[in-house]
């Protein structure tokens, strides 16, 4: 939908408006339409003109329903300043229109009734259009409004229903404007781009934003979750949107479109503490056993693993952490060379063994304190079961595990000490499938005796185990490797694959990769590069390994988005 860049004074909302407050409860949500084909190929300047012509051919259908959604919620609001507001939004709608108007004439050809309303745009132009109508769930029937206020919510409810695509079409023109190479001239989408982040179209959209905010100030609790109910299916609409443009092209992403499981075999490794999880397991163990341990004027029962009172745990764990971060510290400022180099990974990999090294100290330390000593099984498998992941983690997996047609493998290669505690936080989502390579806790009749069965302690066991894996991997199928983590540890592995994606801000991450030589490309602009690359046929290897580069992404949403879409 296009909006003309023509401010009528911009109004910027307050952070604990509506509008805003909505907005932010959905962002993770707004990153979709980013990895959208349509988007990424738009961005590149690669779409085909005709894929952008039929889209501008759906955009007039949004606006004339936006003309007349905006015509009927000014005739139900009951303040004039109100009125005036959504009078002049409704003019801007209709001033787009002639801007539509005129890529008719530059193409000399009337595209909107050659190109029919898809069913994306039809659910979206109903749906506000029913809203505008009153036809809203808890409502009553639109003749039988008995008062001006019960027809000021329809007029809320419509700009509610209306306002996610200005922010969402707001924040799409401010992204690619950024991506936007200032001596490329000849960018086809150029001025597409330029309407949506303008400075006009910013401050339209706060101004829809504002006015949502004013008409919904004296609507009860129950009426404004009817808002965020009405914003909420607004945005999956739009973002359904752009999704179902059709393009004839190849295109980078999602990385499983052109997926054969007869020939293709998909390798997903992710690390598990901070990449999937909120907290270190190593923190969730040690919680453990201060909670279960006896107090010091307890005595223990005969034939039972001595333990360490609670109070004396708490303070050799926090000598233990203490000792951990002051000596990976040092670990990792003496692995650095004196001036930055350029990307080798046989280099890196040499340096990465002094890191092995420590680790490896590290929990001989932890097995020799007896710390891990006593704890119960079930203490850890309702612990695991517990265990909060990061947003959009279990879904992403559940999608891929259960998808039969991807012949999809996941495997996790972890430094936990206790992989019990990751198979029973992934069992609670219905994830027994996930491969775990991990370091195992010894048991004794279901109490752990302290030592830790160590299989992955270091960078250089984790990409002993990827290497190993891959080599198990059938030669007669095609494999495209992703490795998602999060720290130094994973940094083999996340440049040994054909994809690595990095998950959270580890600085210790980054200022090891910087000093070696290695690129960290947020992901979306990657791909808009990528899609640069890609050849007309479609046929060119965009994806290798020990290139050097690394994509990084803001959560899990992104990457659920690069190998799913919406």
């Amino acid at each position: 939908m296009a909006i003309p860049p023509k401010s009528v004074g911009a109004v910027i909302p307050t952070e604990d408006g509506l509008a805003s407050r909505f907005w932010i409860k959905f962002r993770r949500e707004s990153v979709l339409p980013l990895y959208s084909p349509f988007v990424i190929c738009l961005a590149s300047g690669s779409l085909e003109i005709d894929t952008f012509r039929h889209c501008i051919a759906q955009d007039v259908h949004f606006l004339k329903a936006f003309a007349q959604a905006y015509e009927l919620a000014e005739d139900c609001a009951d303040d004039d300043d109100a009125k005036l507001a959504i009078s002049k939004l409704r003019k801007g709608v209709l001033e787009a229109l002639k801007l539509h108007n005129s890529f008719v004439q530059e193409w000399g050809l009337d595209f909107v009734k050659e190109c029919p309303i898809n069913s994306a745009t039809l659910k979206y132009t109903e749906f506000v259009l029913a809203t505008a109508s009153g036809k809203v769930e808890g409502l009553k029937a639109p003749g039988k409004l008995d008062t001006p206020f019960e027809k000021t919510k329809i007029a809320a409810y419509t700009l509610g229903a209306m306002t996610p695509c200005m922010r969402l079409y707001a924040f799409l023109g401010k992204e690619l404007e950024a991506l936007l190479d200032p001596n490329e001239h000849d960018h086809p989408y150029k001025m597409w781009i330029g309407n949506y982040s303008s400075e006009g179209f910013q401050a339209t959209t706060l101004q829809t934003e504002d006015l949502l905010d004013k008409l919904s100030v004296s609507l009860t609790g129950e009426e404004l979750n009817i808002i965020e109910k009405l914003y909420h299916q607004a945005m999956k609409l739009e973002i359904e949107f752009f999704y179902a443009q059709t393009l004839t092209q190849p295109t980078v992403i999602p990385l499983t479109k052109e997926h054969d499981p007869a020939q293709d075999c998909l390798m997903i490794f992710s690390d598990f503490d901070l990449t999937c999880t909120v907290v270190d397991s190593s923190a969730i163990l040690a919680e453990i056993a201060i909670v279960t341990a006896p107090k010091s004027d307890q005595n223990q029962p005969e034939g039972q693993i001595t333990r360490m009172s609670s109070s004396e745990l708490r303070n050799t764990w926090g000598e233990l952490s203490q000792q951990y971060t002051e000596e990976y510290e040092q670990c990792i400022e003496s692995m650095l060379p004196s001036k930055k180099e350029e990307f080798n990974y046989e280099t890196l990999h040499t340096a990465l063994e002094k890191l092995s090294d420590f680790e490896k100290r590290a929990n001989s330390r932890v097995i020799e304190s007896g710390v891990l000593k006593g704890l119960n099984f079930e203490d850890i498998k309702r612990a695991g079961e517990r265990l909060i992941l990061q947003d959009g983690c279990t879904n992403f997996l559940q999608k891929i595990v259960k998808d039969e047609n991807l012949n999809a493998n996941v495997h996790l290669l972890s430094y936990c000490w206790c992989g019990d505690l990751i198979r029973a936080a992934f069992s609670s989502g219905g994830l027994d499938v996930v491969n775990i390579h991990a370091n195992e806790l010894s048991f004794q009749e279901s109490v752990s005796t302290g030592e830790i069965i160590m299989e992955v302690q270091s960078p250089i066991d984790k990409i002993k185990a990827f290497d190993k894996i891959i080599q198990g991997c059938s030669d007669d199928k095609r494999n495209l490797t992703v490795y998602i983590g999060d720290s130094v540890g994973d940094l083999l592995c996340l440049l040994k694959a054909d994809i690595g994606i990095v998950i959270g801000s580890s600085s210790s991450l980054r200022t090891v990769g910087d000093h070696y030589g290695v690129s960290f490309v947020p992901l979306f602009p990657g791909l808009v590069k990528k899609q640069k690359e890609y050849g007309a046929d479609g046929s060119c290897c965009i994806w290798k390994g020990q290139s050097g580069i690394l994509y990084t992404a803001s959560g899990w949403d992104d990457i659920h988005a690069l190998f799913l879409g919406h």
